[in-house]
């Protein structure tokens, strides 16, 4: 014989999930008691937790993957329940999350390889739908003084303008630089205009006596480095 499930504010409240954080920590949650927290209710049919475990089970319980391909738009058309304040509260709360990966690459760090370069710019392609081309600008000690968007484009390529790069490079006079753009499609083998585009500015640099450490393509949480592929 079927029961009526309880309202959340019905279970006992060692159970619910506001409770339990707040005696036991963040960490004692499993990641749909966090995001039911962010839900605070669910609809007629279903409790907060049981709509934010549908939302996760959509998207494989990968949160990688739900902050890669989740959206406004998305939660208010696929799950009942979910209004715009509720789907703005999941996104703010994803966007926190990227942007804490962001903090180290803040305090100028050393670049002393493809890793490390991986490791500062990942934060920032890694979950993009489309891609992107980002330069880190380099001292002579290998440190980062900026990094900027050089060149929006869609799901399978981007273009940059090479003079926009050397501009860059000079008016923050950086002595080196490192190209890094992302593959939305998970692969992080370079197309032929990769290829193309990494030749042409490192012949651009070496006219103007700068660098070109490395060419990053992001896919995910691996990379492919131009400079250990020796191609550079």
């Amino acid at each position: 014989m079927m029961t009526d499930k309880l309202n959340i504010n019905q279970w006992n409240e060692s159970d619910r999930p506001r409770e339990r954080m707040m005696h036991h920590g963040a960490r004692s949650l499993s990641d749909a008691e966090l995001l039911a927290i962010l839900l605070r209710v669910g609809s007629t049919t279903e409790t907060a937790l049981d709509l934010a475990k549908r939302i996760l089970a959509t998207y494989g319980n990968d949160l990688d993957r739900m902050g890669r391909e989740l959206n406004i738009q998305t939660l208010c058309r696929d799950f009942r329940g979910v209004g715009q304040t509720k789907a703005v509260t999941i996104m703010a709360a994803l966007e926190l999350g990227r942007r804490r990966k962001e903090i180290l690459t803040k305090q100028d760090p050393q670049i002393i390889n493809s890793q490390t370069a991986f490791e500062i710019i990942s934060p920032l392609l890694m979950d993009l739908p489309t891609e992107e081309m980002w330069v880190l600008l380099l001292n002579r000690q290998n440190r980062l003084i900026d990094k900027q968007c050089i060149g929006k484009g869609g799901i399978a390529g981007v273009t940059c303008d090479v003079r926009v790069v050397m501009r860059m490079a000079l008016e923050h006079n950086a002595t080196s630089i490192i190209l890094a753009h992302n593959h939305p499609s998970g692969s992080n083998q370079p197309s032929k205009n990769d290829k193309d585009l990494t030749l042409k500015i490192s012949k651009a640099c070496s006219l103007l006596d700068i660098s070109l450490h490395d060419h990053i393509i992001i896919a995910r949480h691996t990379y492919y480095s131009f400079a250990d592929a020796g191609l550079l």
